[in-house]
């Protein structure tokens, strides 16, 4: 049985700004995507929630999964270095189905992502990507500016969201871990390039994220 209409579907628009993790490995940034595709990458998601049964399966399952869509520093291993999540459409459509596995689960009913919000997801013309860095206070990341770098092609966000306010840090380092939003109209980069993310702060130090986009999609 599938669960019908926005009313069984928890909500599903709000979920749209959620942020999840993980996309399965891939060769490029995918711009375009097909009905087809987004199925496929809803069922890439949906099966490994499926199968985890337990808390610590849970954990896995979305450790193993932010992993591909991370670029820069492995928090896991540097709780401080400078890294940027990349929300991608099959980074999205992967998302909503392990959501869809989980609610699945809760109701004891196959609940599934209405065709209409494929399609919009399958129609973003922007990629969001959000940044974690650390800094010496708690408003170190307030006013960050960011720029998208392919070569001698520089590209500008079309908009930067609110910094957060810093969080006590409790490795080594910096004190304090911030993070923002910034958004980059896919029109503007080549999805397929080698690229650096350069975070220019209020106190004029500079921060840069190396991005292979060919590792990510």
């Amino acid at each position: 049985m599938v669960a019908q209409g926005n009313r069984g579907w928890w909500g599903v628009a709000g979920l749209m700004g959620i942020l999840m993790v993980g996309i399965s490995p891939a060769h490029a940034i995918d711009v375009k995507l097909s009905m087809e595709d987004a199925q496929k990458a809803l069922e890439a998601g949906r099966a490994p929630m499926e199968k985890a049964n337990t808390p610590e399966d849970v954990k896995k399952v979305l450790q193993q999964a932010s992993m591909v869509t991370r670029v820069g520093a492995d928090p896991e291993k540097d709780s401080c270095g400078a890294s940027a999540v990349l929300r991608t459409k099959r980074y999205r459509l992967e998302a909503f189905g392990r959501q869809e596995a989980s609610e699945s689960k809760k109701r004891k009913t196959d609940i599934r992502m209405p065709e209409e919000f494929i399609k919009k997801v399958v129609d973003m013309p922007n990629m969001e990507v959000e940044v974690q860095l650390c800094g010496d206070d708690e408003y170190f990341a307030e006013g960050a500016l960011i720029e998208l770098q392919q070569g001698t092609k520089k590209v500008k966000a079309i908009d930067v969201g609110k910094a957060e306010r810093g969080r006590k840090n409790e490795g080594s380092g910096p004190a304090y871990r911030s993070r923002f939003t910034a958004v980059f109209a896919y029109e503007s980069f080549d999805p397929n390039a080698a690229s650096v993310f350069v975070i220019n702060l209020q106190d004029g130090k500079e921060v840069r994220i190396n991005a292979d986009f060919s590792k990510v999609k």
